[in-house]
């Protein structure tokens, strides 16, 4: 029988870890959204006894059994540094189907996309994932690689939006960004040396369905990113102090492109 090519065991070896990767949330608020999100697997949940009083709802509803511990030997796979408040769940990550899923689901007035170019910060990304869903945004989309990945801290700081919020991880971005302009949508990219303002753009594309497209702080939109884009555009600032961090920058992006009445 012929041995199989390297990169088809590789390949098969890198889809049963991905199969066996679970992850550890944390904090009373991202472990009880995630307990009572019925597309969340869960598999394990360590609290302390004042960490259950206050999960004992979503703990019911989940129906899930949880181990007691006292809170000076709390045994859950942490960061010690992570602000757990006595409650860790672990979890398989949350699969929110292709692109095409989510840039053509149904939803209010047209589509809104944000996509992000190795932002790899997972603070950044659970603020983006707040701001995309106080906005309406129908999904995050990131690269499978040099991008945050779904982690505690991302979730702790996204403050429940990762249960709802999709963010979905792409093989590749710019692909990504000429599958959605196939789809119809017009996709804009930030960057500060741009000559356009956002709010001018968007303002002639209001009944399409837009993608914005912003880049890590500091390096920004990588090159073929930006030639991809439809346009570049800059949010206009005031004061010779003229830069947002990227979490900033996605919610003021995704309030200047709201479909408006």
């Amino acid at each position: 029988m012929a041995k199989k090519p390297i990169w088809v065991v590789e390949k098969e070896r890198g889809a049963k870890a991905a199969a066996a990767a679970t992850i550890w949330l944390f904090g009373l608020h991202a472990v009880r959204d995630a307990l009572m999100n019925p597309a969340r697997q869960k598999l394990r949940l360590i609290v302390t006894k004042n960490a259950h009083d206050k999960l004992a709802d979503a703990i019911a509803m989940a129906a899930i059994e949880p181990e007691l511990v006292d809170p000076r030997k709390f045994n859950a796979p942490l960061d010690p540094q992570s602000v757990h408040q006595g409650a860790a769940l672990e979890v398989k990550a949350l699969d929110w189907g292709s692109l095409a899923d989510l840039a053509l689901s149904d939803g209010h007035g047209p589509a809104r996309l944000l996509l992000l170019d190795r932002v790899t910060d997972p603070h950044n990304v659970g603020a983006i994932l707040r701001s995309a869903e106080v906005f309406g945004a129908r999904a995050v989309i990131a690269p499978a690689r040099h991008a945050a990945p779904e982690t505690g801290a991302l979730a702790k700081t996204a403050s429940g939006a990762l249960e709802r919020q999709p963010y979905l991880r792409v093989k590749n971005l710019g692909d990504a960004i000429e599958e959605l302009k196939e789809m119809g949508y017009i996709c804009l990219g930030l960057a500060g040396e741009a000559e356009d303002e956002i709010d001018s753009i968007a303002d002639q594309y209001q009944d399409r369905p837009l993608a914005l497209v912003l880049g890590a702080e500091g390096p920004g939109l990588r090159e073929r990113t930006r030639e991809l884009c439809d346009h570049l555009v800059k949010i206009p600032f005031l004061g010779e102090f003229g830069s947002l961090n990227v979490s900033n920058a996605a919610a003021v992006s995704l309030y200047a492109v709201r479909a408006k009445p």
